[in-house]
């Protein structure tokens, strides 16, 4: 019925543009330990978007549980959700605030 639509606002002043980001969670379940090292391969693309991480081994079920908070622009948080869910035995979901969060970085 509804869907959803992402905008990517851009504020052009001189050099400097103001990007909107997003403040998210992402939840990741590793269950095999042989993809672990292909998990962390690509948080570390993604490391200066990462705000926390905090990753527990849950003996009982034989799973790493992995949680991400991460404030980037929506395409960034898709992209690296969607990366992380193309892994063999790796699951990842991402849940986004409704927070814009301006931020101004010089033009490349």
């Amino acid at each position: 019925m509804y869907g959803t639509f992402y905008f990517i606002i851009v504020l052009r002043i001189g050099k400097a543009v103001i990007k909107i980001d997003r403040l998210a969670q992402i939840g990741i379940i590793i269950q095999d330990i042989t993809a672990a090292d292909r998990v962390n391969d690509i948080l570390h693309d993604y490391s200066s978007y990462i705000v926390g991480r905090m990753g527990l081994p849950y003996k009982k079920y034989g799973v790493m549980v992995i949680s991400i908070i991460i404030d980037a622009p929506v395409e960034i948080i898709s992209a690296l959700t969607g990366k992380l869910g193309m892994i063999k035995n790796v699951t990842a979901k991402s849940v986004m605030s409704k927070l814009d969060i301006p931020t101004l970085s010089e033009e490349k």
